[in-house]
């Protein structure tokens, strides 16, 4: 009977490396995520990918791989196609004989293995490197013109900790481009652009630099950055976004203004001071992601019937709840461009104004200078204007000011954060607004999320949906009887994750006579839900669900909005 090979947990905590609460941690995130220990570990950051990746070594025998101690072979390189080696994440390392070195990211892909041995008919010996190494390294050696970025960090990597000085050079020159700091930042925004990404994070970790992209609301890990040029990214990122370089121990804010593509972007820059370092988060505004219409932002006809009735309403308040990043500004920007009109006058209180519009007068909220939401809604009053937006009502004041706009005639459009749409009459209620206001100026609350879209390239149905989401989700045997579900594959054009873009899931709430007694007599967000569902409004649970049946999301990706924001039980 052969030896028992020992558990990668165990290996670790052998090592000193985590303890035996960090490995049931870990097993239980990767339980409910559906991921294995080691992919857990270094997700949780209780472990480095390195270490893990040793560990694995250590439980199949096999070699581990130094990629920065490791030469690869252009012998071994040119034995197997690049388009194999990027499709099954792999990397020729050398030959010893008849006998080819290969780095794998898995021991438990035989299959690979066995494919391998099949097409270059030759032994094949594996070894194991952390995947993301082995990424840069085929962007090094395979993809010489198709990723940039790779090379740069590579490049700029292997020149060691004494190359410190001239890392810093022409960082404050904006014209050299040349300069190795530069060139790799420049990359990074520009390929975050091309991505379709909404935000850059830079986020320095004890031993690396970690880039992420949020693209489509998911955070998608990019590369490492060596530590030792964390200070130089840091610096370039504040030097271009106008932050104080010497200051690093209060947030500080700062905007970027790029052409990339031909086209004008902006950045809005935060920076956070975290243990490790300075934590840096670039959010992309796109004119573009803004100007999208009513038609694109996913409304049922019924819903888009209501929504345009509401927004051609001369007078009241129009709320929309949800998160951040939910899709809110979005949402109202379509709805003011639709009434955007040379006979129509519209003025916006914002903070900050992100996007700038021909045709509306956009105020920038100013706290510093006292220049705050209820003094400039107090100013716009006597501006005499048709339509009002008021970026968010956080307190009693600018709700008090906002609702006495609403019954003088104004048709005010304005964001709240509540979980539902229900719930935003009781919150107004709370911040100290009294009910008969908030009873009589009310027209309409509507919540919304946004859900990932399937890609259209690679659509496929979905033979065998998981009947435990279903559930959970409550879909009855009925509603799924004679109806397709569908999925993304994964494609080139999609990034492999099988989706591309966005769209909204909503929730509308028009106020009638029974809600606005409720509202007056200070009822609770349940007996409101229960008289708005009466009324037939069609919850976001509910409106996810028709998207899911119509082929344009998957129950994945509604599950998992649906779980984080408490929709489901």
């Amino acid at each position: 009977m052969g030896k028992k090979r020992k558990k990668l947990g165990e290996i670790l905590v052998d090592w000193g490396l985590v303890s035996q609460d960090a490995i049931a941690d870990a097993l239980q995130h990767g339980l409910e995520n559906r991921k294995r220990i080691g992919e857990a570990l270094v997700e949780m950051e209780l472990c480095s990918e390195d270490d893990v990746c040793k560990g694995l070594a250590k439980q199949f025998g096999w070699e581990f791989i130094d990629m920065d101690k490791h030469r690869v072979e252009t012998e071994a390189l040119e034995l197997i196609p690049g388009k194999l080696i990027e499709d099954l994440t792999i990397l020729p390392l050398g030959l010893d004989g008849d006998r080819l070195k290969v780095i794998l990211t898995d021991p438990l892909d035989l299959e690979t293995l066995d494919l391998l041995r099949f097409r270059l008919n030759r032994e094949i010996v594996p070894t194991l490197a952390p995947i993301s190494k082995i990424k840069r390294a085929i962007d090094k050696f395979v993809n010489q013109e198709g990723d940039v970025l790779s090379q740069t960090m590579a490049s700029i990597d292997q020149e060691g900790p004494e190359f410190e000085d001239e890392l810093n050079a022409g960082l404050e020159d904006a014209d050299d481009a040349d300069a190795p700091i530069i060139k790799l930042v420049n990359l990074i925004i520009s390929e975050a652009v091309h991505s379709r990404a909404s935000d850059i994070h830079i986020e320095p970790m004890s031993d690396r630099v970690r880039v992420r992209y949020r693209i489509d609301g998911v955070c998608q890990v990019r590369d490492d950055i060596p530590k030792n040029m964390q200070g130089a990214v840091i610096t370039r990122f504040k030097i271009m976004a106008g932050i104080d370089i010497a200051e690093r121990r209060i947030p500080q804010d700062g905007r970027i203004k790029m052409k990339i593509s031909g086209g004008q972007i902006d950045f809005r820059v935060s920076a956070l001071p975290a243990y490790h370092g300075e934590s840096m988060v670039l959010r992309i505004l796109r004119p573009d992601s803004v100007q999208v219409g009513i038609a694109a932002l996913g409304f049922a006809e019924d819903d888009n019937d209501k929504f345009q009735e509401i927004i051609k309403k001369p007078n009241g308040i129009f709320l929309v709840t949800g998160p951040t990043g939910s899709g809110k500004t979005t949402t109202l920007y379509a709805a003011l461009q639709d009434l955007n009109k040379p006979d129509t006058k519209i003025i916006t209180a914002e903070d900050p104004v992100e996007y700038n519009f021909s045709g509306m007068n956009q105020c920038q909220v100013r706290e510093e200078i006292d220049l705050s939401f209820s003094m400039i809604l107090r100013a716009m009053l006597r501006q005499a204007p048709n339509i009002i937006l008021v970026g968010e009502i956080r307190d009693k004041e600018v709700g008090e000011v906002a609702i006495q706009a609403a019954l003088t005639g104004h048709l005010v459009f304005s964001t709240l954060h509540t979980n539902d749409a229900p719930s935003a009459i009781t919150r107004l209620i709370d911040m100290g607004i009294k009910p008969f206001l908030v009873a009589s100026a009310i027209q309409a609350i509507m919540a919304q999320r946004l859900i990932r879209v399937i890609c259209p390239d690679c659509k496929t149905e979905e033979p065998n949906p998981d009947p435990r989401t279903l559930k959970i989700l409550g879909f009855t045997e009925e509603e799924l009887s004679g109806k397709t579900l569908y999925k993304g594959k994964g494609c080139s054009r999609c990034k492999n994750t099988g989706y591309r873009g966005r769209i909204g899931i909503f929730e509308m709430v028009l106020m009638n006579g029974e809600m606005r007694d409720l509202a007056f007599k200070k009822a609770t967000a349940s007996q409101l839900r229960v008289a708005a569902r009466a009324a037939g409004m069609r919850s976001l649970l509910e409106d996810g669900k028709r998207k899911i049946l119509l082929g344009v999301t998957t129950p994945e990706d509604l599950l998992r909005i649906s779980q984080a924001e408490g929709l489901v039980a």
